[in-house]
């Protein structure tokens, strides 16, 4: 069966029926949300959702709630015509890309909160950002009605409050986490890796490097959150070309700073500016 391509409601519905998915003995479905510009690495979360579903549903959709003032929603890259090849070669069954006006009510009143969550780390430098993004999340659930939904862990935060969503309102969705893809000089994969010039990527390089040195410090065991966030601090520092938003150590549950007697998992996340372009990254490590 070929991959269908639906731009509304309307025609979703009809790619629902078309694939079998819902209803009694009716297939799975696995939802992976993207703005497009894919690359490898969603190409990993589409491969991803075909091992946790019978079918693979693909968003490509550009959210303008989540872009604040100033940021770059004129210039995100959108290659659309290259996206449904990469779907297609992925095995997607069906590719939902919609308008803002189908989206969205002209006269919208209603969107998700993102909580005390929504306003540290990222959401302290993009006011408004996380409630854009749980609200288009949100709809797409409604509209796509998934068994599963696949996000990247290369954005936690993103993730941890899905998650948290999916809690909170009871959705009958199960949330995966796929591992983050990286070059092999370790710059992790993003849509907006095309913006940078070669000078730009080198220093960029700067953000995997600090998190795999405070990465390398957890695995001894016997280092202090603040001596870990130091030793990523030194190497973000040592790099004019990079200038740092934030470098955390947070529970991955919450996005609160840990302190020195947090034992488990935490999640080393930063984000900086290189030339024009503002990248995240994060690792996850193991204290104590």
């Amino acid at each position: 069966m070929d991959m269908i391509v639906a731009n509304d409601r309307a025609e979703l519905a009809g790619a629902r029926q078309a694939l079998g998915v819902g209803g009694a003995g009716g297939g799975t479905l696995a939802l992976v949300p993207t703005m497009g510009a894919l690359h490898e690495g969603h190409r990993s979360l589409i491969r991803l959702a075909g091992e946790h579903a019978d079918h693979v549903a693909v968003s490509v959709f550009v959210n303008p709630l989540q872009f604040g003032p100033g940021e770059d929603y004129a210039r995100y890259p959108r290659t659309f015509e290259a996206d449904l090849e990469v779907c297609a070669a992925e095995g997607a069954g069906v590719v939902f890309a919609p308008s803002a006006e189908e989206m969205y009510l002209p006269d919208r009143q209603v969107s998700v909160s993102a909580g005390k969550m929504g306003t540290v780390a990222e959401g302290a430098f993009r006011p408004g950002h996380f409630d854009g993004m749980l609200t288009v999340v949100l709809k797409l659930f409604n509209l796509v009605r998934p068994d599963a939904a696949v996000f990247g862990r290369k954005d936690a935060q993103q993730l941890a409050l899905i998650r948290r969503m999916a809690a909170d309102l009871n959705l009958p969705i199960s949330i995966v986490g796929a591992p983050t893809v990286r070059e092999a000089d370790g710059l992790a994969l993003s849509s907006r890796n095309r913006y940078l010039s070669p000078e730009d990527r080198t220093a960029a390089l700067a953000l995997s490097r600090a998190l795999f040195a405070g990465a390398e410090l957890a695995e001894t065991g016997r280092s202090t959150p603040g001596e870990i966030r130091r030793a990523a601090r030194a190497v973000l520092d040592a790099e004019p070309g990079a200038d740092v938003d934030y470098l955390i150590l947070a529970d991955p549950a919450t996005f609160a700073e840990v302190g020195d007697d947090h034992g488990g998992e935490a999640v080393l996340a930063v984000a900086a500016r290189v030339g024009t372009t503002r990248l995240i990254d994060n690792v996850v490590l193991t204290l104590g």
